[in-house]
């Protein structure tokens, strides 16, 4: 009996799902393959229209801003090299091309599987990950940055994706209330935060807490990042929170993946959220304001298996200079 395939979220695995091999991700019906970069499935006339992608660092023309995807068609493996330039223009009757072209048509969401070989800033170090759901907004031909080895252009076929909003990357009726309730919330109390949006994900983490972030505190072993205290309860298990160093939400759009997250102590990540610490692309600590009787560390722990991308850390710091400099 064929196994049943879907458009959108696949029922029993969360946004955020990580994967060791391409076969476990083709295996929980995220893809249809466990080697294309595109997946399509037959529609309910027929047609043959795509359900996924995989952003794995296929081809030189692909760019990746986390919630916008600039990506590139696909072509027989024998038309490119192996740093992922063409040999030769794209088709857009080739199947996988056609296929996505056609959800693009009729509206149809696809689901975005991260994986190692991708943009650092996003990309898990080792695995592949589900990073849910993206609408593609365009399509076009466009000519590659590269030219065929003979000096000709190459045509490629070209998408937008969008990555959908925050509530519709939950899978249940109840989780999508209570964050249409926290958006709401969010946008209230704007003027009175710091980083607009940061309460409300502080409730949301009671909710759920997000895989990335319960990867990152498992990794640490609970241990703060920034102060190195682990923290432990009369269970003896320790208390960490996992500290987003860009924060989600407006205005600031960080995203919820591995090198965007540190392990904290709850005051450290106090600290972090109100600028009192910073750190420099290397990470070492800057304090920003008197902390007495404070020891922190003079540079992040960071272990094995986590990169943290200097990009979040610049973004930060620079984020409350220019919060000192409007304060003086």
């Amino acid at each position: 009996m064929a196994i049943e395939r879907v458009i959108g979220h696949i029922e029993g695995v969360p946004v955020g799902t990580v994967f060791h091999r391409r076969k476990d991700v083709q295996e929980a019906r995220l893809h249809q393959t466990n080697q294309r970069g595109i997946s399509w499935l037959l529609d309910q006339d027929g047609s043959k229209v795509s359900d996924a992608i995989v952003l794995n660092g296929g081809y030189v023309d692909d760019e990746d801003e986390w919630d916008r995807i600039r990506y590139t068609g696909a072509s027989p493996g024998r038309e490119k090299d192996p740093s992922g330039r063409l040999l030769r223009s794209q088709s857009w009757s080739y199947t996988d091309n056609a296929a996505l072209r056609l959800s693009f048509e009729r509206g149809y969401p696809v689901r975005v599987i991260r994986g190692y070989d991708g943009d650092s800033r996003y990309s898990p170090s080792d695995s592949y990950r589900y990073d849910g759901l993206y609408e593609i907004t365009n399509v076009r031909t466009a000519i590659s940055k590269y030219p065929a080895p003979d000096g000709s252009l190459v045509s490629i076929c070209q998408f937008d994706l969008q990555r959908l909003p925050e509530q519709e990357q939950v899978q249940t009726k109840l989780e999508r209330r209570v964050m249409d309730v926290l958006t709401e919330l969010g946008e209230e109390a704007q003027h009175e935060e710091k980083f607009p949006g940061a309460r409300s994900v502080r409730v949301r983490r009671l909710i759920r807490d997000t895989a990335a972030a319960q990867r990152i505190k498992q990794l640490h072993g609970g241990e703060c990042q920034l102060c190195g205290l682990r923290l432990l309860g009369p269970d003896g298990r320790p208390y960490c929170e996992g500290a987003h160093i860009r924060p989600l939400g407006k205005p600031h759009h960080g995203p919820d993946v591995e090198p965007n997250i540190l392990c904290l102590c709850p005051n450290c990540h106090v600290r972090l959220d109100m600028g009192a610490v910073t750190l420099d692309d290397g990470g070492n600590v800057i304090p920003r304001a008197p902390l007495s009787n404070v020891r922190l560390l003079p540079q992040l722990t960071v272990r094995e298996g986590h990169y943290v991308h200097p990009d979040y850390l610049r973004y930060h710091r620079e984020y409350w200079e220019r919060q000192g400099r409007q304060t003086r």
